[in-house]
């Protein structure tokens, strides 16, 4: 995987089979592309990497590679650090990390 950058890891992640886009709308995961809503219990977070800003430090993101019953698998990109949504964090903090083998 190409994780010298946020680019690199989305497209590896891409050809991996995580291609929906995630995104956090309350206490909910949401899947961009068919507007379906899941659950904290509904997903694991199979990876997550990542990246701080070449020149500037505060320039961090978080990518997570997340799995949902039923197969569909997408990533989620937040901020890292103090830049970081606190929606995205507390829906996160109720997600299990399973990492595939």
């Amino acid at each position: 995987m190409d994780e010298q950058t946020l680019a690199g890891a989305l497209q590896d992640l891409a050809r991996r089979g995580f291609t929906q886009n995630l995104s956090v709308e309350g206490n909910r995961l949401r899947v961009v592309e068919t507007g379906k809503t899941l659950r904290p219990e509904d997903v694991v977070i199979r990876e997550y990497h990542r990246f701080e800003g070449v020149s500037d430090p505060d320039d961090m993101a978080i990518v997570y590679a997340i799995e949902a019953e039923g197969g569909m698998r997408g990533t989620l990109v937040d901020a890292y650090g103090a830049y970081s949504d606190p929606a995205v964090s507390a829906f996160l903090s109720a997600v299990p990390v399973r990492r595939t083998q």
